[in-house]
């Protein structure tokens, strides 16, 4: 009786692994829009990969794609802007898609995670941990862990929050990468060596950061289309301009996309110090070797390499500078 329990286990192990891949029941209308494509995508580090498309008919659509379930997709009518994003389970859902004001006006119908996710948004003073203690089995609970709360959280604060997901969610990639990212941030800990790294510079030239350790360096990330990151330039400025020859040097890393749009950024914003990128948006390797998941953010390290500061903006970034080079720390 034994074996034929333990056999039943397995097969209904296997059959539920299996059954986490199924042909999709979406099916909806698009509204204020000729587009004549419906693109589907897939969610991957704050980025969308088109996976299917089908072609509008009299303004419906419908997928039957094989996919994960339940997940985060992203439902477009141009792939080029930022698309629908909604949590597909295998219940029939539709969907009114309507690309202005980005899709925000959209309706989706029949996933009990999207609701919780309209939820979840529309929450003012969200306590992520209770958050995650009255929904710990849902998906929505770890995805809004790692998209919204990795960059606020202590990596203590991240595992103490880990720790309230279901077991059935440990195995997912929010998680998995959440706790890569608390090994990463254990490492970057004021007081410990920054990591070194090689970049081209936009004349393709390599970089290294340990060759330009002079004094201070702030390694700062940003991207041209960030835009609290543009507002944030004019104070950089103003600290390069008066910390410069006394010490304090800049090495700039951008998560942009495309060469053009990356130099016109350090040309209208005047930011003349050392710039470097491999232009792969938010699988940049610099990025990631820094557990960065959100820009503006910088590290203030000292000539060999030590962090002494990090995330220091605005009149911070000014008076950390002048205690440093008044003090001589």
């Amino acid at each position: 009786m034994k074996k034929i329990l333990l056999g039943f286990a397995l097969f209904l192990g296997v059959f539920q692994t299996q059954a986490q891949e199924s042909n999709l029941q979406l099916k909806g209308t698009v509204v204020d829009t000729v587009a004549q494509y419906v693109y589907l995508q897939k969610f991957h580090n704050k980025m969308f990969t088109t996976i299917d498309s089908v072609k509008v008919k009299d303004g419906n659509f419908s997928f039957k794609t094989k996919v994960k379930t339940p997940e985060l997709y992203g439902l477009s009518v141009n792939t080029a802007s930022s698309p629908l994003y909604i949590f597909l389970e295998k219940t029939p859902i539709t969907v009114q898609l309507n690309p202005k004001k980005y899709y925000s006006n959209s309706v989706v119908e029949g996933s009990a995670s999207q609701d919780l996710f309209e939820t979840y948004k529309k929450t003012k003073d969200v306590e992520i941990s209770k958050f995650i203690t009255e929904h710990p089995n849902s998906l929505v609970s770890a995805y809004v862990l790692y998209r919204n709360w990795s960059y606020r959280l202590s990596p203590e604060q991240i595992t103490q929050n880990i720790a309230l997901l279901d077991k059935s969610l440990q195995s997912t990639t929010y998680v998995k990468e959440l706790k890569e990212l608390v090994t990463v941030l254990d490492g970057l800990a004021i007081g410990k060596k920054a990591p070194d790294f090689t970049a081209n510079d936009p004349e393709g030239k390599p970089v290294r950061l340990y060759q330009n350790l002079k004094g201070y360096t702030l390694v700062d990330f940003w991207a041209s289309w960030c835009g609290p990151c543009r507002k944030e330039n004019p104070n950089i400025v103003a600290a390069y301009k008066e910390f410069h020859d006394k010490g304090f040097n800049i090495v700039a890393i951008s998560l942009d996309k495309k060469k053009e749009n990356w130099i016109k950024g350090i040309q209208d914003d005047n930011l003349t110090w050392t710039h470097v990128s491999d232009l792969l948006f938010w699988n940049s390797a610099v990025a990631k070797l820094y557990g960065v998941r959100a820009i503006p953010a910088n590290y203030l390290v000292d000539s060999k390499g030590i962090i002494v500061a990090k995330n220091l903006h605005g009149e911070e970034l000014q008076s950390t500078l002048k205690a440093l080079v008044e003090n001589k720390i």
